[in-house]
């Protein structure tokens, strides 16, 4: 018989973290809807990268989504996901200008750069480079996490810089140092990661915000409906053909 106690520990520690996100956070998430709102009211995209094994969902989470924004641009680049890491990519100084060159993230253009430890070279140098281009960047992250790494360590960018020292606007994730939360009595290492969930819940908590911001401003934006429902191809199909030679990823 499993042992459904530790579901309900991960249960209740993630509600803490969702909490600290919704409660802690507001100023920021409406800073972040509004420059998102901007820049979709002005016909532009929203760059999006998550630039870890896993953090890169949160780019996957946004695009080409049921209910999500269209004029989303995400950053796929090759060996990023943990599915192709070879090697661990993440871990590579100088890749970062590559990337944005290719996505064309340029001046005044928003980037969300979105990582739990804020701390690889691929992120600190994706941060950077947006900015040295005139961007905005938004990173999301957890400061507690970035801020309990020591300096020096392989995994951390030659800067000891962290992504939260770097955003133009940040939303703290609150995930903790690890990033697992369920302890198992006799044994040492916790289990059950938390970021994920933490990204995907504010990301598209703030698609909801950004969707009713525009309305609010006498705009409806382009949103994907499901292509699994009737009429779903059907409506998808204007936005594709008008944003598929801006989007490297939509088809």
């Amino acid at each position: 018989m499993s042992n459904f106690k530790l579901i309900k520990q991960y249960r209740d520690k993630m509600d803490q973290i969702l909490d600290a996100i919704v409660m802690q956070e507001k100023d920021n998430i409406d800073r972040v809807v509004k420059c998102l709102a901007d820049t979709i009211e002005q016909g532009k995209l929203v760059h999006v990268f998550g630039t870890g094994g896993h953090s890169v969902m949160a780019a996957m989470e946004i695009f080409y989504r049921a209910g999500g924004l269209v004029q989303i641009n995400p950053i796929f680049p090759p060996g990023v996901s943990v599915a192709a890491s070879y090697p661990n990519t993440e871990r590579i100084t100088g890749y970062a200008k590559l990337i944005l060159d290719y996505y064309r993230v340029k001046e005044n253009d928003v980037i969300i750069v979105s990582n739990v430890n804020g701390i690889n070279a691929l992120t600190i140098d994706s941060a950077l480079e947006a900015k040295k281009r005139g961007a905005t960047v938004i990173a999301v992250t957890s400061r507690d996490f970035a801020s309990n790494v020591p300096h020096g360590i392989a995994a951390r960018h030659p800067s000891n810089k962290n992504l939260h020292e770097l955003g133009d606007i940040v939303l703290d994730l609150h995930v903790p140092v690890g990033d697992a939360i369920v302890e198992i009595p006799n044994f040492e290492q916790k289990v059950a990661s938390s970021s994920t969930i933490a990204i995907c819940f504010l990301l598209n908590g703030i698609v909801a915000l950004v969707v009713e911001e525009l309305l609010s401003r006498g705009v409806t934006p382009p949103v994907w409906k499901s292509a699994n429902v009737a009429g779903g191809d059907e409506a998808n199909k204007k936005y594709i053909g008008e944003y598929k030679q801006l989007i490297h990823h939509l088809y």
